[in-house]
């Protein structure tokens, strides 16, 4: 299954009083992982004109102590409809594939006209980006590569 990988660094600041990272702060990465995959990554700039999160779900399945490097995050994409699209991730303990699975996430996405202030449709060249990034490729999709 293809994913999307980006490596985001660990700040001093990620940690709490505990020496691990903070709840809100994983929340972040998280954050920071989906700007490379939809802003860095694609080459769009029609992403930048409206995509808020309408959902997140996360689930810590380990502490991440502090360390200096970078996390790695695996995220592939489901659910591509008219207007919104699922994102899933994979946040690894380290850099590597083989590190252990900290947190698990998924955040529903709507794509949104802010100039009008209200949803708009996933373009073409959008739809076909999103697919390379698809867990399963959605029904009549070719995969794009």
């Amino acid at each position: 299954m293809p994913c999307f990988v980006a490596q985001v660094p660990l700040r001093w600041t990620d940690q709490d009083s505990y020496r691990h990272v903070n709840h809100a702060r994983a929340v972040t990465l998280l954050e920071e992982a989906r700007i490379d995959l939809m802003f860095t990554g694609s080459g769009l700039s029609s992403f930048a004109e409206g995509l808020l999160v309408a959902g997140l779900a996360v689930e810590y399945r380990r502490q991440i102590p502090y360390r200096a490097g970078t996390l790695r995050v695996a995220m592939t994409v489901r659910d591509v409809r008219a207007a919104s699209f699922t994102i899933d991730y994979v946040l690894h303990e380290g850099p590597d594939a083989d590190d252990p699975v900290a947190i698990t996430a998924e955040t529903r996405m709507a794509l949104y006209d802010l100039a009008a202030g209200r949803p708009r449709r996933v373009s073409a060249a959008e739809r076909e980006y999103l697919l390379r990034w698809a867990a399963e490729p959605a029904v009549g999709a070719e995969r794009v590569s």
